[in-house]
């Protein structure tokens, strides 16, 4: 796929991200996905089934998504690039355009930021509880601020990198492939009971799915924040995900911080190991120091993704 289809892509998502008449009208387009996901895991998720049926169940569920998201993209892709020859790449960067999440990313955590600043306990817990699946009625302001800071960073791989990755190697049904999976793989692909068995497919091949930009994100987070290195490298693998720690493990060295530890989900508490060694505890100046780090790689992703253009 030509780069400037991903740069125009970039420019779209940060100068509008998904607007919200637009959101009230129409919703947006995962929301496609996650009612066929809720669906079949009605349908087909059902305890009297053995471990293997549903199982089975999960990985045909997971194929057709793939077959919704890839299908339609490669004969959008197709037909715009051959009705409109040179110009058809434009039509393709919008329909890309909401795969991308840096500007709603970048909100949302700065109105973490924002509450925290203005001491309401309340509202920054309210905040950050729309971008994180834990607990966040009982968090202090430190607990508040690393939720942000961790959903900041693993999001940078998943709403950034890793669709921007998808589609510049694979265009339109690369990148709407890779977001089905990825929905698939929150709502479901989980290690409690019930979706163990149904939701393993999406698990696996999310971890696949991102797996290079996992690392790629890590990286480009410790030249954005000149550090992070030798925590990277130290602590990325303490993550139960094999690619959630690369992110999180280079922003944490980065800024400094102790970021992930115990987390309550469901009123249970989960003993997760500390990943970074920092002295100092998060606050809200963490969060504005993580934005701007934030910002800085996403213009390294702008920079990567002209610089191809260019050389094409």
């Amino acid at each position: 796929m030509a780069e400037p289809v991903a740069l125009t892509a970039l420019a779209l998502d940060a100068a509008f991200g998904w607007p919200r008449a637009l959101y009230r009208r129409i919703g947006h387009p995962v929301g496609l996905f996650a009612r066929i996901i809720e669906g079949r895991e009605v349908a087909w998720n059902r305890s009297e089934y053995s471990f293997a049926a549903r199982r089975a169940l999960g990985v045909l569920t997971l194929l057709l998504l793939f077959i919704l998201a890839a299908g339609p993209g490669w004969a959008l892709q197709h037909l715009l690039l051959a009705s409109f020859g040179a110009w058809g790449w434009v039509a393709v960067a919008i329909l890309a355009w909401p795969a991308l999440a840096q500007r709603i990313l970048f909100d949302h955590v700065r109105a973490v930021g924002e509450r925290i600043d203005a001491r309401d306990l309340t509202g920054a817990q309210s905040a950050v509880g729309m971008i994180v699946g834990r607990d966040t009625a009982a968090l202090d302001e430190a607990g508040v601020a690393r939720a942000a800071i961790e959903s900041l960073a693993e999001s940078f791989c998943d709403g950034v990198v890793a669709p921007l990755f998808w589609l510049i190697l694979l265009g339109l049904p690369g990148v709407w492939a890779y977001k089905a999976v990825n929905t698939a793989d929150s709502l479901i692909g989980h290690r409690e009971e019930r979706w163990r068995a149904f939701g393993w497919a999406a698990a696996r091949a999310d971890d696949l799915a991102n797996w290079i930009p996992a690392r790629l994100s890590g990286l480009l987070l410790c030249v954005a924040g000149g550090a992070g290195w030798r925590i990277l490298w130290r602590d990325a693998r303490k993550h139960a995900s094999p690619n959630a720690g690369w992110p999180e493990a280079a922003m944490a060295g980065a800024l400094g911080l102790r970021l992930a530890g115990p987390i309550a989900y469901d009123s249970v508490m989960h003993d997760k190991p500390w990943i970074g060694d920092g002295v100092s505890d998060a606050c809200g100046d963490a969060i504005d120091r993580a934005l701007a780090i934030y910002l800085r790689a996403c213009l390294l992703l702008w920079l990567i993704a002209g610089g191809a253009a260019w050389l094409r």
